[in-house]
């Protein structure tokens, strides 16, 4: 099930991440959902390609997250 607004994510990413990277989590899920929709692990591996997506920007630092530093 694709996710229309941030406020429809799961409470562990709405919970832990800032806006934008929500804003990562989602567009990325919505992607990867419509990709592998004929697989029958669909939602399980959009959920890891946006997590995926979310730490190429962000990092954890202790139990926040945090942008990364942009690369040179």
């Amino acid at each position: 099930m694709p996710y229309w607004t941030n406020l429809d994510l799961p409470q562990s990413v709405k919970a832990h991440l800032p806006d934008h990277a929500q804003d990562i989590y989602r567009e990325v899920f919505n992607q990867a959902y419509a990709v592998h929709a004929d697989e029958a692990r669909q939602q399980e591996r959009a959920h890891r390609i946006a997590w995926a997506a979310v730490k190429r920007t962000y990092q954890k630092v202790g139990s926040t997250w945090v942008q990364r530093a942009a690369r040179a």
